[in-house]
């Protein structure tokens, strides 16, 4: 518990000055928070490792922290599964996207969970409180592309496999 403590106070400092795209422009620091809620209340993962990891799973993507920083905090097993869930931001944005759908199959399963949880987390975004100046297409394109960065992690958990599809459902259904 106490690592989890110090990822959350960790993911806490490193995102402090971030916040969202929405027209609420939200605290940065919620989504990670919503991804253990999701990982915890509706998939009833309780892995510490798994836990922290969706904290930290933007920090080397998106602040200045490094994976030898991770390393010295959270060890070797959270700072892999974040690692995999890093995108190399020197890549254009489309190779990224390109390269998450064909990197989701050989994932480890924790960050499998993770990466499913944040893409439940980023569709409720979507239908909620979508990013400012995002028009339908590029919603439905957001939908699509979780999509088949999902069909490449089925069988992880059944449970927010379920979910995710619901919010699929739901995205139909936007006009």
């Amino acid at each position: 518990m106490n690592h989890f403590v110090r990822a959350l106070a960790f993911a806490a400092d490193k995102h402090k000055n971030q916040r969202r795209k929405d027209a609420q422009i939200t605290p940065y620091i919620n989504h990670p928070i919503d991804l253990v809620n999701v990982l915890v209340n509706e998939g009833g993962v309780v892995s510490w490792d798994v836990l922290c990891a969706a904290l930290l799973h933007d920090v080397i993507e998106d602040t200045e922290t490094s994976e030898e920083e991770l390393l010295a905090h959270f060890g070797k097993k959270v700072t892999a599964i974040v690692k995999e869930l890093t995108d190399d931001k020197s890549l254009a944005k489309d190779v990224r996207k390109r390269l998450q759908v064909e990197h989701a199959p050989f994932a480890s399963h924790e960050a499998k969970l993770v990466k499913l949880a944040d893409k439940i987390c980023n569709l409720r975004d979507m239908l909620s409180n979508p990013p400012t100046g995002w028009d339908l297409k590029r919603k439905q394109e957001y939908f699509a592309w979780s999509a088949a960065v999902v069909l490449g992690i089925r069988g992880t958990h059944s449970k927010l496999e379920k979910v995710f599809d619901g919010l699929i459902e739901q995205g139909k259904q936007l006009q």
